[in-house]
């Protein structure tokens, strides 16, 4: 095996557990991975649906229906875009942001384990790595 070969094992690994961990805190609150990353996306800022889409690699009807579903839950809402009011962007509730803080504090219980191995200085060369991989082009 290469260290490209290495890379790419830890990284598809590390994957499949952090999915794991977020499937199973975001089914405890009936909430899908998608559902997850949108209250993610969504925590700091406000977006279109195409927009949503896009990054998601979905549908915009697909989209939509994501966030009718969370709309009716009352984690989202929509309204007119502050610098352009032809706009309709999507944001989340203060339920939302309750609940995404939840998750994310669940979230950080459940990952504690994989990380809590490391020291300061290797979590921080970790974070700027990781960050390196997921720059894009």
């Amino acid at each position: 095996m290469t260290a490209t070969d290495d890379v790419m094992d830890a990284l598809v690994r590390t994957t499949f557990e952090v999915a794991g961990v977020l499937t199973r805190i975001g089914g405890e609150h009936d909430l899908s991975l998608t559902q997850l990353r949108v209250l993610g996306i969504l925590r700091d800022r406000r977006a279109r649906v195409t927009e949503l889409a896009a990054y998601l690699g979905l549908d915009k009807s697909t989209m939509s229906g994501l966030v009718d579903r969370a709309e009716r839950r009352g984690l989202l809402t929509r309204g007119k875009n502050p610098d352009d009011g032809r706009v309709v962007d999507v944001y989340t509730t203060p339920a939302g942001l309750e609940l995404a803080q939840r998750v994310e504090d669940e979230a950080r219980r459940a990952l504690t384990p994989m990380t809590g191995r490391l020291d300061a200085e290797q979590l921080d060369q970790l974070a700027k790595l990781l960050e390196l991989v997921l720059t894009r082009p």
